[in-house]
């Protein structure tokens, strides 16, 4: 039943498939039928991976590691909570636990490194829904949003060091085996493979695929710090596309035939939208596209891990957390528009992203939080008063990049 239930959820999202508008009151039963369809289909896929995803695991001890960097390195004691998009624990859970235990201070901090519609976009979307219709029950809370931060010399740096062992993996008869038979091609390869979104996002602006283009230019420029292009190409691609709608390319089953076919013998995969290790990861990459790119002449194969709990990746979350409780505040609302409607057409996004123009007050340093301590205006430290005052950290979920079966739909 977790199955079935946690695919019906993802299925009636329209942030993840969007009916046309006469279809939209259906979009419930459809998901139930595409649910029970392919959950035997899913099933199997986890059980490939030894019977289930460990995503709750990792972003447990994600939330466990943050809050203790912050108690360590800004003497700043806070309550983290994880809220999830489709399955146990839901957001709504997660705002049940908040009020319950008083908080009257939220960072709210999606664990996705790029914003789009289909996930940052959905999730903060729950929340700012839940805070209009019970905005009764969050008067005495503030709040702020970190919407995005593919672009942190934290996560560029972490990142780029997982990538560089993964290269420096590669052994002296390995590089030159490759050089000998393709010469004109540099002997490494990496290929960064980032979630896809359907295009039409993205044409009714969706900054999602301008950010992960962004983000690969960084540590594809941190990477050619060590080496030259005569040494080293890199690649862009995307995964997981669900239905017979176009999303963004080039798709990374496309492309590993291509790079084995022109000569690609070593070869690192990056999961460069994900932040920890689950389905499509794990059996997605591992198993399916490994497959693929050995059937197509990629003889060394190698995956960059997730970034998980690595140090330099929690540690610079603890930092954004801390920057956002001493820079202007951020809402829901606003961080929805922020990415989503600069420069667009505000009707036609609107019935992409279904976003509303209400919300709650920010944390910030425009905000009362800010204006507690003078501490907090020289940002130099968060008295520890202030953040039994309620500061906290709120892990926003990290399921939707966890999909267990967007590879095996064919509607």
């Amino acid at each position: 039943m977790f199955l079935q239930g946690f695919l019906y959820n993802l299925f009636a999202d329209p942030d993840i498939i969007r009916l046309p508008g006469p279809l939209g009151p259906l979009q419930g039963l459809i998901a139930y039928f595409i649910a029970k369809r392919r959950a035997p289909k899913s099933r199997a896929a986890y059980e490939s991976i030894g019977g289930g995803s460990p995503i709750l695991k990792y972003s447990q001890a994600q939330a466990d590691l943050v809050a203790a960097s912050l108690r360590k390195r800004y003497g700043l004691a806070v309550r983290t909570y994880i809220g999830m998009r489709y399955w146990k624990p839901f957001t709504e859970e997660a705002l049940g636990a908040i009020r319950k235990d008083g908080i009257n201070a939220l960072v709210i901090l999606p664990l996705y490194p790029q914003f789009s519609i289909s996930t940052s976009g959905s999730s903060l979307r729950v929340l700012q829904e839940e805070f209009s219709k019970n905005s009764a029950r969050y008067s005495n809370m503030m709040h702020t949003v970190i919407p995005s931060w593919y672009e942190r010399p934290g996560y560029v740096k972490a990142m780029t060091e997982l990538i560089d062992a993964e290269l420096d993996s590669f052994t002296e008869d390995e590089i030159n085996e490759a050089k000998d038979e393709f010469p004109k091609r540099p002997p490494l390869h990496v290929l960064f493979s980032a979630h896809g979104v359907p295009k039409s996002y993205i044409e009714a602006g969706d900054p999602y695929q301008k950010q992960i283009e962004q983000c690969v230019d960084m540590i594809g420029k941190e990477l050619f710090k060590s080496r030259s292009d005569k040494e080293l190409e890199v690649h862009l691609s995307y995964q997981s596309r669900v239905g017979p709608i176009e999303w963004l390319r080039p798709y990374t089953d496309d492309v590993l035939p291509d790079l084995g076919k022109g000569g690609v013998r070593n070869l690192v995969v990056v999961p460069i939208s994900f932040v920890s290790e689950h389905i499509e990861t794990l059996e997605e990459i591992d198993i399916e596209y490994r497959e693929l790119a050995h059937e197509s002449g990629v003889t060394n194969w190698r995956r960059c891990p997730a970034l998980n709990t690595n140090g330099i990746f929690i540690d610079d979350m603890a930092d954004m957390v801390y920057e956002a409780l001493v820079e202007p505040s951020q809402s829901v609302t606003e961080a929805c528009v922020a990415n989503n409607i600069e420069g667009v057409d505000l009707e036609r996004l609107d019935s992409v992203a279904g976003i509303s123009l209400t919300g709650v007050g920010g944390v910030g340093a425009d905000g009362d939080l800010y204006k507690v301590d003078a501490v907090l205006q020289g940002k130099e430290r968060i008295n520890a008063r202030v953040a039994m005052a309620g500061v906290l950290l709120t892990i926003l979920l990290e399921i939707v990049s966890g999909q267990p079966l967007t590879h095996f739909l064919g509607l």
